[in-house]
Parts: C-alpha cells; sequence; structure tokens
C-alpha cells in the first residue's frame, strides 16, 4: 500500500478508529433522522429541533477530535458512542 510520506496511518492497526468514526456517524445519523421527522411534524417543536442539532453537532466535533486520538482514547470514543446510540434508540 502506498501513501504519501506526510499521511499518519497510526491508530489505524486495531480498527479503534474506524469503529469510533462508524458509532460517531452512526449517532450523526439518528440526530438527523429524528430532525427530519420533527420538522416534517404538524407542529414541529423548536425546543426539541434544538436540542437534536446540538446532540448532532456534539457528535460532529468529537468525530473531528479522532483525527488526533491514539487507539486507546479511539477505542473509548468508539464505547461511549455505541452505548449513546443504544440509549438514544431505547428512549
Amino acid at each position: 500500500m502506498s501513501g504519501t510520506p506526510d499521511s499518519d496511518f497510526s491508530g489505524l492497526e486495531g480498527g479503534e478508529e474506524q469503529a469510533a468514526e462508524e458509532a460517531i456517524q452512526e449517532v450523526v445519523n439518528w440526530y438527523n433522522a429524528q430532525l427530519l421527522a420533527e420538522r416534517r411534524a404538524p407542529v414541529p417543536d423548536e425546543e426539541r429541533i434544538e436540542e437534536l442539532k446540538g446532540g448532532r453537532e456534539a457528535a460532529l466535533a468529537d468525530a473531528v477530535q479522532l483525527a488526533t486520538a491514539d487507539p486507546e482514547e479511539a477505542g473509548r470514543v468508539a464505547a461511549v458512542y455505541a452505548a449513546r446510540l443504544k440509549a438514544l434508540k431505547e428512549s
């Protein structure tokens, strides 16, 4: 596999970064679906829309932070977001 000398593939050996990215994306997808449903409601709840947007923005910010996370931190983020998705789906 060839890459540029500036490419940083550290942290990918165990797949923790990819797992974290996928977990965060699943949470972002949940927020997007909820936002769409709320906006299409006959009487959208603006407070809930703002809550959902805030949750989505926080997840997107965490995704950006993954770029500098070590494998251990990426594993922790993956676990946190997997648990968050489960809780969101159960609520």
